[in-house]
């Protein structure tokens, strides 16, 4: 079993090196904004060896999006939690790719974008995984009706 890194401490070294990235913590996780996120995920693995990226999920609280990345580091044996709240709406449902730092993010980052709908820019083959090209919808999103449609 792995020793969770104090999100608080991983909190004010990301501080320390990327100024208003990190929006909250808590005693679980590190909360960061969605635009910062690509930069923080590499410092974690560069200076943290957080090496392994064991899942990526999202959270559809009506409002908002929540994505939540476990961290952790095969050689140092410790983990985080980092999480990003992504915007409903036009300008909103992207987060950058992690897929360049770590190869198994790509499905993961594709399952995410079929059934929640949330992009992920920069991501180098980001297409529907499950459900068929033309396909009306996000299935998970707790606004999609049972015809498909958006509410």
């Amino acid at each position: 079993m792995t020793k969770p890194l104090s999100p608080s401490e991983v909190a004010r070294q990301i501080g320390e090196h990327i100024p208003d990235a990190v929006t909250d913590s808590n005693e679980s996780a590190v909360y960061v904004k969605g635009e910062a996120l690509f930069e923080v995920a590499r410092l974690l693995k560069e200076n943290l060896d957080l090496d392994y990226l064991a899942t990526i999920t999202a959270v559809d609280f009506l409002e908002h999006f929540e994505l939540i990345y476990h961290l952790t580091s095969i050689t140092k044996n410790h983990s985080v939690i980092l999480k990003t709240r992504c915007e409903k709406g036009e300008k909103g449902e992207k987060v950058p790719s992690v897929v360049s730092l770590w190869q198994g993010a790509d499905l993961q980052e594709r399952d995410i974008f079929d059934l929640m709908g949330i992009a992920f820019t920069g991501h180098p083959n980001l297409k529907r995984i499950f459900l068929w090209d033309g396909y009306k919808g996000h299935p998970l999103r707790k606004d999609w009706s049972k015809n498909g449609a958006q509410d």
